[in-house]
């Protein structure tokens, strides 16, 4: 048989096994699908930076699986989860099998039903999504997929870290809970209740109010109701513009209470909170500037270099590391592969081990609680040139974040 001829049965073979490796000469894509677009656009188009840099450093370290590099492609989905479900007919037809999604819990719900239905029928386009923002509880919970893996913690394990904490603060009487209304802040209103009146009955919850995502231009009425609560803290889940303009009007209105934040850390968000918002804020996450031991201070001076912004939302880092980890472990981007690899890898984090849970991959990494305050110090790093930054409180341990699990996880058969 003639060398050429051969090399067409060669790559027939290979077609018919359903699979084609990639090339050296080739990358591997991964879909970034968040608003590039509209009220919540400054938050998607700072994630794809985010995921650009780590995927620079995964490439600039050799790539995956022999020299292959990584690719992001970034798709606006307009905050909208119809349009992230017809983005898929994009990635398909791309042949890109991995895409991740981190604002919103709606979009997230989408895409596991959609990537499930998709890849139910076209076994060899199959797609694994990792969902590196999204925090509902459901999605590894009841609403769990086998090709859905969470790298940032959920809500009730977030909520978990910071009524343990609030529990010790005998200064904390009155709460208000104030959430945007869909899954992600409808669970945090649910944890902080139940969770609250477990650990602390003598808290009085003073308000629990859900809003419109993205649609209230004037938080003033709410702060109001805040103000007239008598609440001395605010538990919120608000991200990007519905957190920038609470806080303002927090601001103009002179309330003077702790808010415990998730998304305080978004782009934005600490120009907005300010010299006000000093010792007022608190934000759980999973790593930030100032945390001890450092692993990562240079790829973050690096960044805020780069795109003059701060490196802030670390589990877009974790995500693409871990993602790199999986290829390399499984030898190929064979999507089944890959997924199996993730599932139950326990490696070393920049902020200490991690874990994804083979159960409903979920991530368990450690935590941290942080006050936005004056730089000098401990707070080596401000936030957005403001000469305020995070300072940390305590940090929790992946193993303390650790929570039951409902899920009933479906595999493939091969």
């Amino acid at each position: 048989m003639k060398a050429s001829a051969f090399l067409r049965f060669a790559m027939a073979v290979v077609l018919a096994c359903g699979w084609v490796p990639a090339r050296a000469a080739e990358s591997i894509k991964v879909a970034h699908i968040d608003p590039l677009s509209g009220p919540f656009g400054l938050v998607g188009e700072s994630l794809g930076k985010q995921l650009q840099a780590a995927i620079d450093d995964v490439n600039a370290k050799g790539g995956v699986v022999g020299g292959v590099k990584l690719e992001l492609v970034n798709l606006d989905n307009k905050q909208s989860p119809q349009e992230s479900t017809l983005l898929l007919k994009q990635v398909t037809e791309a042949h890109i099998h991995f895409i991740t999604q981190a604002a919103g819990s709606n979009v997230a719900h989408a895409l596991v039903d959609a990537i499930s239905k998709n890849n139910g029928r076209n076994p060899d386009q199959t797609i694994v999504y990792i969902n590196f923002g999204a925090q509902d509880p459901a999605l590894t919970n009841d609403r769990c997929s086998f090709w859905h893996f969470r790298t940032d913690a959920n809500t009730d394990m977030k909520l978990g870290a910071i009524t343990d904490y609030i529990a010790q603060q005998k200064q904390i009487q009155k709460v208000y809970l104030f959430n945007q209304d869909y899954a992600f802040g409808q669970a945090i209103s649910r944890a902080g209740k139940e969770m609250l009146a477990r650990k602390r009955p003598d808290i009085k919850i003073v308000g629990d109010d859900l809003h419109p995502l993205g649609k209230v231009k004037d938080f003033a009425p709410y702060i109001a109701k805040i103000k007239a609560s008598g609440a001395d803290t605010v538990i919120t889940g608000n991200w990007g513009p519905d957190l920038s303009l609470l806080i303002k009007a927090s601001k103009d209105a002179g309330l003077a209470v702790i808010y415990y934040t998730l998304n305080a850390h978004n782009s934005g968000v600490p120009t907005a909170i300010g010299k006000a918002g000093a010792d007022h804020i608190k934000q759980i996450f999973d790593w930030h500037t100032n945390v001890a031991d450092n692993h990562i201070e240079k790829f973050a001076v690096d960044y805020h270099k780069r795109y003059n912004e701060d490196f802030y939302y670390h589990s877009a880092k974790t995500t693409i590391d871990l993602l790199a980890k999986a290829i390399n472990a499984a030898g190929s981007a064979d999507p089944v592969k890959v997924a199996r690899a993730l599932e139950g890898m326990k490696t070393q984090g920049d902020a200490g081990p991690v874990w994804m849970r083979a159960e409903d991959h979920q991530l368990i990494q450690p935590l941290y609680i942080a006050t936005f305050t004056h730089a000098g110090g401990e707070v080596k790093y401000d936030a957005e040139g403001t000469g305020f930054g995070w300072k940390t409180d305590v940090r929790i341990e992946g193993k303390d974040t650790v929570m039951p699990t409902t899920c009933k996880m479906e595999r493939p058969a091969n």
